[in-house]
C-alpha cells in the first residue's frame, strides 16, 4: 500500500507518517499548499528550501502548489489525483487529532481523489502524544504561535520540560487548537538533521512568526 503524506513540516505530519510507515506501508510524496506565491507553506510559514530539505533527509520528492483560501480545495484534489496516477498511491496520510471538521474535510477530499484517509492520531491523548512523540526522537522548534504565549517562544525546542510549561500556563502541550506550530529538525525518519537558515521574529495581527533570511513570511 503506497500512501501520499500531507505534510506540513511540523509534528503532527511527521508523527503520523512514522506510524503508518511503521505498519509496513510505503511513503511515496510529499504534499505541501503553499502560498499564492509558492514562497512559504500556508500552514506553518516554513519557506520552501526548509521543506525541500526536509523531503531530501526523507529521500521523497516534494510537491509545494502555490493556492489561494478560495482554491486550496480544488488545487488539493486535482494534487491527489495526480499524485495518485503517478505514484500508484493508496492512501493520504494526515496528523489531524481530535478537530471533526478536518477530519471530514480530508475525507472529502480524499473521496474525490479515490484515495483513503488516514488520521493515524485520529482521537488520541493530546498530551500522551506529546511526549511519545518527543520519546521517538521528534526534535520539533516551534515556529510561529499565538501572541499569548508571545515571540519568546519562537525558536524554542519542544521538550517534556517546555510541555509541562505550557500545561501550567493553560496551553494545550500539542497546540492542536492553533496556539503554536512546529518544524521537525529532525526524526527518525530523517537521514541527518536539517540545516537552519538564520531567522528573525516577526508578529502580524495577531500571531508571531520566524522569519526566515531568504524569504519574508508576510504577503
Amino acid at each position: 500500500m503506497n500512501f501520499v503524506t500531507s505534510w506540513s513540516g511540523g509534528k503532527d505530519s511527521c508523527f503520523a507518517m512514522m506510524k503508518v510507515v511503521e505498519k509496513g506501508f510505503y511513503p511515496k510524496v510529499l504534499l505541501n499548499m503553499m502560498n499564492e506565491n509558492g514562497n512559504v507553506s500556508r500552514s506553518h510559514g516554513l519557506p520552501l528550501s526548509i521543506l525541500s530539505q526536509q523531503a531530501a533527509q526523507m529521500r521523497l520528492p516534494l510537491v509545494g502548489i502555490p493556492a489561494t483560501w478560495s482554491d486550496y480545495e480544488a488545487k488539493f484534489i486535482v494534487a491527489l489525483q495526480e499524485l495518485k496516477a503517478e505514484y500508484h498511491l493508496d492512501m493520504a496520510v494526515f496528523g489531524d487529532i481530535d478537530l471533526q471538521a478536518h477530519k471530514e474535510w480530508e475525507e472529502k477530499v480524499c473521496t474525490a481523489a479515490n484515495l483513503q484517509a488516514i488520521l493515524p492520531l485520529w482521537q488520541q491523548d493530546r498530551l500522551g502524544l506529546v511526549h511519545q512523540m518527543i520519546k521517538e526522537g521528534i526534535e520539533t522548534m516551534i515556529v510561529s504561535c499565538n501572541t499569548e504565549m508571545g515571540e519568546t517562544y519562537l525558536g524554542r525546542m519542544l521538550s517534556n520540560e517546555l510541555v509541562l510549561e505550557l500545561q501550567q500556563l493553560g496551553i494545550d502541550p500539542c497546540g492542536e487548537n492553533g496556539e503554536f506550530h512546529t518544524m521537525v529538525i529532525n526524526c527518525p525518519l530523517f537521514l541527518q538533521p536539517i540545516v537552519l537558515p538564520q531567522y528573525s521574529k516577526k508578529t502580524y495581527d495577531s500571531y508571531c512568526f520566524l522569519v526566515w533570511e531568504e524569504v519574508d513570511y508576510h504577503e
